[in-house]
């Protein structure tokens, strides 16, 4: 029989906290990190918002206990702290002790860091050791490095399928565990902010000037944000042998790749209705146990038409409280999966739904609307959509742990 998996430990650092406490603070009081950013050098950096963490490199470096320089990336450091945090929350001090996976996530690598020295690498007549730079480019060199110095070696892989990274990082991770290959696998993803993900976005004009505001009928783009979130997953056999914390137990997943375009989803959001439709049916929850969605919800033109017509397909009449946090932390991309399953976890132990900030007027495509405050309410069951470019839809399930 297949194991179940449960959550014993999370980390992360976002625009709006450093820890997961500090985040959920900041939920409550339903304050936003987005601003302008000072640690990108880049021609919108008074111009486009986004929530960038609120310490430099060299902070983050002695945060982590790391001694500054190109090794240590800003994209590195960030999954570091977050890691941390993750692994002493679920009492393991010693990696060793029950090999464990550490499946990490990431989009943008060490571009954070590199693509300040480009010029410099591409001009001959440059003088300097530009080149120890490029090392850190590579997306797997952040897992490594992160691996390497809290002490991963049973299984080590990278996951980049853009926005839904880290929540397939969460789904493999589940699956190594069901099938008996690992008793412990932690997973999540990091991101930094980089001017290559900004021009890049606001190229094809799905940048927002001013607080994006998903789900609305003016809504005009996201905003990018910055961050890292880990969750430990642990087998049931594992976690009533160590009798562990568990806080939420990962209950259904799917992964599905319509590949109707190369940036934009189908427009009756065909990818979103299967990936959610199917999760729902691994977890063996019924639409009507489902209390809370975590939307994709990035607030672009495409995404919040076919993610809410997907809503409509799956629920019916009934759709369930639903609310984008991206206003939040904006999109941080690889890491979006693993900061809103936390949050989703979040949720379930404090009986709560966040809000989608901004919203003002319901879209015309469709006949729902998310959730505008902070409710108290009933929560046992969170889907949690993170959807990326080319197709690759991600839904999890979490629920609340029960023996």
């Amino acid at each position: 029989m297949a194991e179940r998996v449960f959550i014993t430990g999370m980390g992360m650092i976002t625009a709006i906290g450093d820890t997961v406490a500090a985040n959920f603070s900041s939920l409550q009081q339903q304050q936003s990190g987005l601003g302008f950013t000072s640690y990108i050098d880049t021609i919108y950096k008074d111009i486009l918002p986004v929530a960038a963490v609120k310490h430099s490199t060299a902070a983050l470096s002695e945060m982590a206990g790391i001694i500054a320089g190109p090794a240590y990336t800003r994209t590195t450091l960030l999954g570091l702290l977050a890691m941390q945090e993750a692994l002493q929350q679920a009492g393991i001090r010693d990696l060793q002790q029950e090999p464990a996976g550490f499946i990490n996530a990431s989009t943008v690598g060490g571009m954070c860091d590199t693509e300040k020295v480009y010029f410099d690498i591409i001009d001959r007549e440059k003088k300097g050791d530009f080149l120890q730079y490029v090392d850190t480019l590579d997306c797997a060199d952040c897992t490594q490095r992160i691996a390497d110095k809290v002490g991963f070696s049973a299984y080590i892989t990278t996951i980049s399928t853009a926005c839904s990274s880290s929540a397939n990082a969460l789904m493999y991770g589940a699956r190594l565990v069901k099938q008996g290959l690992l008793r412990r696998v932690v997973c999540g993803g990091t991101e930094a902010l980089t001017r290559f993900t900004l021009n890049g976005f606001n190229s094809l004009k799905n940048v927002d000037k001013r607080p994006c505001r998903p789900f609305d009928q003016q809504r005009n783009g996201l905003n990018l944000g910055e961050g890292a979130a880990y969750l430990v997953l642990e087998s049931e056999s594992l976690a009533r042998e160590n009798n562990s914390r568990i806080l939420a137990e990962l209950t259904g997943y799917c992964n599905t790749n319509e590949a109707f375009h190369p940036t934009a989803p189908s427009p009756e959001g065909d990818g979103a209705y299967t990936a959610m439709k199917t999760a729902l049916a691994m977890s063996g929850r019924s639409t009507g146990e489902v209390q809370y969605v975590n939307v994709h919800g990035t607030a672009t033109l495409n995404n919040d038409i076919s993610e809410g017509k997907a809503l409509e397909r799956l629920f019916g009449a009934q759709v369930p409280p639903f609310s984008s946090t991206k206003p939040f932390t904006g999109h941080t991309l690889a890491a979006a999966g693993a900061i809103e399953a936390i949050y989703a976890v979040l949720a379930i132990q404090h009986q709560v739904i966040f809000p989608n900030l901004n919203f003002t007027e319901q879209m015309e495509e469709l006949s729902i609307t998310p959730e505008t405050r902070l409710l108290e309410a009933p929560v046992e069951t969170v889907i949690s959509n993170s959807f990326g470019f080319g197709g690759n839809n991600a839904s999890l399930v979490i629920s609340k742990y029960e023996r």
